[in-house]
């Protein structure tokens, strides 16, 4: 069946571009599509060209727009069909009636993801691979977009397969060897295989380690703003953002419960995170609130802990232990705000008193904006994002690394089976399940439920 969709995004714009792809795709848009140049002729016309000419309505032959036709024949386009692109005005009247005149010369309406969808079923490229078209789609940093363009480009592929050609080639001596039991024929080097096992448990296990860091590049490195109340973290998450976004006042617990929203720095994202104030209360609404922000600090990477230069309160030890000790293992920077209202000696006083918690220390005013691109640079530094050359391979789809966890569980089971000189034939079902969960992810093994799952969260003309 051909399909067509309107590809670029919603709304009225200079140009648009209707995505027609399927064994009709060029007579279809040749019954709407009056080239000015008579000969020509679409159907005639080879792959990689373009054409300038008018969509009509077929009954009338009045035209509904000038229109740039490009033509890519099958396999060489992206869905591996024949595919024609008509590139029209931005008016939205005219997408819809282009549409329309497509779905009445036999045409169906694309479903979301259906053009990749078609691209991975007829070769085009892995499953990984077109689960990567849609983050480069979304990606929103210079980092989240060079992993997505390395895993589309099939650097993530050309791993797994490597590994899964590995393990195929052992279980096909290992299975041989059971046609020979009787013999007690060994085909498959056991100190080999170990060797093997333990180079490919090495690599799944840095592929696992490495979803923390490409989950926080793609979907923004988790920065915790931590506090007591009313030290003007809703103001620096305002700061932050460039926009109002969390609502500021005097009264002790305003905020009550988490508000996140991202932003760009210097090519890396950020997910601050805006936490209700920690104090002792016997509200129920607020520890609440309270409760959220201790399960923030655990889930961030960078904690921002904003202390009020003008109001250091004798908790500060009961708040250091709250905070410091959910901070183990991330990076903790101490921001003290309002700097604008004391005196170089009271500054002094603030370095005795924190001390004893280690941390980079920056002092700023979040209302005057003063040292804010001080506390950025700390930021960027915080992140510590890796030098990522064009080969790297980061996992950064939750899919991948939950069946990168049953791979490893796998090959470890291969591991202690070699070392427990365990009998080939359950040898060879722990290979061939490690092989399984590799499959999984670049769609060799995969289902109409996994495919239907992946391809639904796509845009439609995607």
């Amino acid at each position: 069946m051909t399909i067509c969709a309107i590809s670029t995004p919603n709304g009225t714009g200079g140009i648009a571009v209707i995505r027609v792809s399927g064994p009709d795709a060029v007579s279809a848009v040749s019954t709407i599509f009056r080239p000015k140049n008579e000969a020509h002729v679409l159907r005639d016309r080879p792959g990689y060209s373009m054409t300038f000419g008018s969509i009509v309505q077929p009954d009338t032959n009045e035209a509904v727009d000038e229109v740039v036709v490009s033509l890519f024949r099958a396999p060489h386009s992206f869905t591996g069909e024949d595919v024609v692109e008509i590139s029209c005005h931005g008016s939205l009247y005219i997408q819809q009636e282009i549409l329309k005149l497509l779905v009445q010369a036999g045409c169906r309406l694309a479903r979301p993801g259906e053009f990749t969808q078609r691209a991975f079923l007829n070769g085009k490229m892995d499953l990984s691979q077109a689960e990567a078209v849609a983050d480069v789609i979304a990606s929103t940093s210079a980092a989240a977009n060079r992993l997505a363009m390395n895993q589309m480009r099939g650097g993530f592929s050309t791993e797994l397969n490597r590994l899964r050609e590995k393990l195929l080639n052992f279980t096909s001596l290992v299975e041989l060897e059971l046609d020979f039991s009787e013999e007690e024929v060994e085909f498959a080097d056991r100190g080999q295989l170990r060797q093997l096992a333990d180079e490919i448990h090495r690599v799944i296990e840095k592929l696992c380690n490495s979803f923390a860091l490409g989950n926080a590049i793609k979907n923004g490195i988790p920065v915790a703003i931590v506090g007591e109340t009313n030290v003007g973290k809703s103001t620096l998450l305002n700061l932050l953002l460039n926009e109002d976004r969390a609502i500021v006042s005097d009264i002790h617990g305003t905020t009550r419960d988490t508000l996140e929203d991202t932003v760009n720095l210097n090519g890396i994202q950020f997910r601050f995170i805006d936490t209700a104030g920690i104090r002792d209360t016997t509200d129920a609404v607020e520890n609440m609130g309270i409760e959220r922000t201790y399960q923030k600090i655990e889930q961030a990477r960078i904690i921002l802990w904003l202390v009020d230069c003008t109001a250091v309160t004798e908790h500060i030890e009961w708040l250091a232990d709250r905070i410091i000790r959910r901070s183990e293992g991330k990076k903790l920077i101490i921001v003290f705000n309002k700097i604008d209202k004391i005196e170089p000696d009271e500054r002094q006083i603030l370095e005795q008193l924190f001390q004893p918690y280690p941390a980079e220390r920056i002092y700023i005013s979040a209302k005057k904006q003063i040292n804010t691109e001080e506390l950025t640079q700390a930021l960027i530094r915080a992140a510590q994002m890796p030098e990522m050359s064009e080969n790297e391979v980061i996992v950064t789809n939750l899919r991948h690394y939950e069946a990168l966890n049953k791979a490893l569980q796998s090959i470890t089971q291969v591991q202690e089976g070699l070392q427990a000189n365990i009998p080939g034939d359950l040898l060879a079902q722990d290979i061939r399940e490690c092989m399984h969960y590799l499959g999984e992810i670049t769609g060799q093994i995969s289902t109409d439920e996994i495919l239907g799952n992946i391809f639904s969260k796509f845009c439609i003309g995607k």
